[in-house]
């Protein structure tokens, strides 16, 4: 399969390379060594059965990219770039974490003394600059950041923290010595699966997500086509939460629309860049995680970060349809958005950051009554996996990004409206259809499953699903998508 080969550019920011902590295994990933250590040991000739929840399953570190308000805009590439540093740092201490499980068993205090006690005093290094940087720009930095320098060990028996079946599906050896999932990469478990048979109804929370459109307001829709990344445009950057970082997601992402898009992309490359969608007029960037089947496969990042060097492996899986639609407001007109307005939705943190942002729902054909975010579905023969969001669409007005990526857009109240002075803007809804062979659990084992890239101690979670746009839209096309979506009219 092809990548994105173009030539990158000397990063405006520091510039990213995880720490090669890991030993390529033959489908390309991690070897998590011993990662639950496992909870079955051999020792001096005769078997000895420890507590697996003794047992560290992943590294827990407050998020201070989200805690940061005031940055002024000459000191965002630096911020942005010093964050992009701690996710780098998290990704080393949790490799660390899971390729030094025999010393841990022998030392009750060695995640701390040698893990998480250095890890926090590289954070707080980290947090000093960034205050420093935003006060020589002018802004007043948050005193408090200091206090998310500290990171936690989560066990492997938390409920959810990398499976309460310890190390018998937690990514390393099970009690048979085999690898889980027959790769030895930590996650999905068999935990993170469930049959969409036994999924309630219309049960899903819905706090956030919530769609725009409805029977009253502007009632239109406009779908863009713009195919399912047939050229093989896919990278591990992030150009909104990491611009200028090489490897900023420490996963890959799927890329249609734009195709200009990795971490040094400027505004104008965007606005001269080619674009897969069918409307030309349509230049605007959309990407998400690839979604991958733990197959075995050695796919053209098997060895490289942000792929199998970080625990992503396995067959990339292309959509079978992408739908990118754009949808009114129930309350009144939408207006237009702002070119280069950049939008993230969801959370690729949500494992350890919680489910405050998180915004993807999982389904199967056929079953969309039932929806998820926390668990990939067993879909039945001939179903297909659905994984869909619907992206904030009040807009503050003014900016086409924040600080933290996220205080510039908000989701509608329950009423459909948008508070605190917000406007409405059209709301972009993303829906992709995979036909994807549903694995198969047995005796708390999952086997071939298909899990999302993730950053390596997210584990692969399906609540870590995330979003990411780019308006590029000539003023022309937006201004005929907010008449059509206020006409009442579905166009394309």
């Amino acid at each position: 399969m092809g990548r994105n080969t173009r030539k990158r550019r000397t990063p405006l920011a520091t510039k990213i390379v995880a720490g090669a902590a890991a030993l390529a295994v033959g489908g390309g990933g991690l070897v998590w060594a011993n990662f639950y250590a496992s909870a079955h040991e051999d020792h001096g000739g005769h078997n000895r059965t420890r507590s697996a929840g003794a047992q560290v399953a992943t590294i827990d570190c407050p998020d201070v990219g989200q805690k940061i308000r005031d940055v002024p805009d000459r000191a965002r590439g630096e911020v942005d770039g010093e964050l992009a540093t701690m996710d780098s740092q998290i990704t080393n201490a949790y490799q660390r974490l899971a390729t030094t499980r025999r010393a841990q068993a022998g030392d009750s205090q060695f995640v701390q003394n040698t893990i998480l006690g250095p890890l926090k005093d590289r954070r707080k290094a980290i947090i000093d600059r960034i205050q420093l940087e935003i006060n020589r720009a002018g802004g007043k930095a948050d005193d408090n950041l200091d206090e998310l320098a500290g990171c936690q060990g989560r066990p492997a028996d938390q409920q959810n923290g990398g499976g309460q079946n310890g190390g018998q599906n937690g990514g390393g050896q099970d009690q048979e010595g085999n690898d889980d999932n027959g790769n030895g990469v930590a996650g999905p478990v068999a935990e993170d699966f469930v049959d969409i048979n036994d999924v309630r109804p219309n049960s899903r929370d819905s706090r956030n997500g919530l769609a725009a459109d409805g029977d009253g307001g502007s009632t239109g829709s406009f779908t863009t086509d713009c195919g399912v990344n047939e050229n093989n445009l896919f990278n591990s950057d992030n150009l909104i939460a990491a611009p200028g970082v090489d490897n900023g997601a420490h996963h890959t992402h799927d890329y249609v629309g734009n195709q200009d898009n990795d971490a040094f992309s400027s505004d104008e490359d965007l606005a001269n860049a080619d674009t897969s969608c069918q409307n030309q007029g349509d230049k605007s960037t959309y990407y998400w995680p690839v979604l991958r089947l733990q197959d075995g496969t050695q796919e053209f990042d098997a060895n490289d970060q942000g792929g199998g060097a970080e625990g992503n492996i396995g067959k990339i899986l292309k959509p079978a349809e992408a739908r990118i639609r754009f949808v009114g407001s129930r309350q009144g007109d939408v207006v237009a958005m702002p070119k280069f307005l950049r939008v993230i939705t969801g959370d690729a943190k949500s494992f350890t950051n919680g489910d405050a942002n998180a915004n993807s729902s999982w389904s199967c054909s056929g079953f969309e009554d039932r929806q998820v975010t926390d668990k990939y579905p067993l879909c039945p023969e001939g179903s297909q996996v659905l994984r869909t969001v619907n992206f904030q669409s009040c807009w503050d007005g003014q900016n086409i990004d924040s600080a933290n990526h996220r205080d510039h857009m908000a989701f509608v109240q329950e009423d459909g409206s948008c508070a605190n002075g917000f406007q409405a803007v059209p709301q972009l809804q993303i829906r992709l259809a995979y036909d994807i062979p549903a694995p198969t659990v047995e005796n708390g084992q999952v086997r071939n499953p298909y899990a999302v890239d993730s950053f390596p101690e997210q584990l692969h979670k399906p609540i870590t699903d995330h979003n990411d746009f780019i308006n590029v839209m000539d003023e022309d096309l937006m201004n005929e998508v907010v008449d059509c979506i206020n006409r009442g009219e579905d166009c394309q």
